[in-house]
């Protein structure tokens, strides 16, 4: 599994179209495939669109369409799976979704995110209904983004409906910034311990790409953090066992046991 973001350097500034996005991450995306032998690449948060100046409508893009081919090129040479965050634009609509391209080539699913910033819902970028997860080559994939994070159920919807890994684009979580006035400051303890506690609660492994790549990291459904980008690198990589073997000290699968012992009448 790898998390394609470029270090915190090399994303400061503006950019100056969806091209340059595209060529930029491609590239990670490649070198991912080709030199860490990746088959499941995760790219950030509006990844295509992220640090254009000017409105989302003005740089959303078709799926499919050039831009996504591109990345189904690199999916389909190396039998790989590749989620695009970026802007979406469908029958005159914009969303803030995540696309997930299949090993074959062919667009497997799309996450339109749910519970969107206010910025965004005040720019006119819809909301998604629903917590899509993708059969694929490398297991079951489901998506949230941003601020889905924040409200719990959007993980927790994600385990529910089978995924194995939860891709999380994502530019910022607000319970993880140092809590006192002014700019916000990346916590990383609490960072690390929201992006834990998302994959122990839903037995899932996280996999999230944060746009600056610093905080960046892949954790099994144990909770063990795998690979951690601590903002110096164009990448990271981690291996990730379909059958992990983690089970109750009495032999029963701590997978089973967290969703037989709900009782969803009584949840509000």
């Amino acid at each position: 599994v790898a998390v394609v973001t470029g270090s915190e350097a090399s994303t400061e500034g503006t950019r100056p179209d969806v091209q340059h996005c595209v060529d930029l991450y491609a590239g990670l995306a490649e070198r991912a495939c080709r030199d860490e032998n990746a088959r499941l690449v995760a790219l950030p948060e509006i990844a295509l669109q992220w640090n254009i100046p000017g409105h989302p409508y003005d740089h959303a893009v078709d799926v499919p369409g050039p831009e996504t081919d591109r990345f189904a090129q690199i999916a389909r040479a190396h039998s790989a799976v590749i989620v695009v965050g970026l802007h979406e634009r469908t029958a005159g609509a914009v969303y803030n979704s995540a696309v997930v391209i299949g090993s074959d080539g062919q667009i497997a699913g799309v996450y339109r995110k749910v519970h969107l910033a206010s910025t965004e819902a005040m720019s006119g970028v819809l909301p998604g209904e629903g917590f899509p997860v993708m059969d694929t080559g490398v297991g079951r994939v489901g998506c949230i983004i941003c601020m889905d994070s924040s409200a719990a159920e959007s993980a927790r919807m994600v385990g529910l409906n089978g995924a194995d890994f939860l891709v999380l684009p994502i530019m910022g979580d607000h319970r993880a910034s140092v809590w006192k006035p002014g700019s916000p400051r990346l916590d990383e303890d609490r960072w690390r311990c929201i992006q834990r506690t998302r994959a122990m609660d839903n037995q899932l492994c996280m996999v999230v790409a944060r746009n600056r790549g610093l905080g960046s990291c892949i954790i099994d459904r144990s909770g063990e953090v795998l690979a951690y980008n601590d903002g110096s690198q164009d990448l990271i990589v981690a291996d990730v066992a379909r059958e992990d073997g983690y089970r109750k000290w009495n032999g029963g699968c701590f997978r089973q046991v967290n969703w037989r012992q709900r009782r969803p009448h009584l949840n509000g």
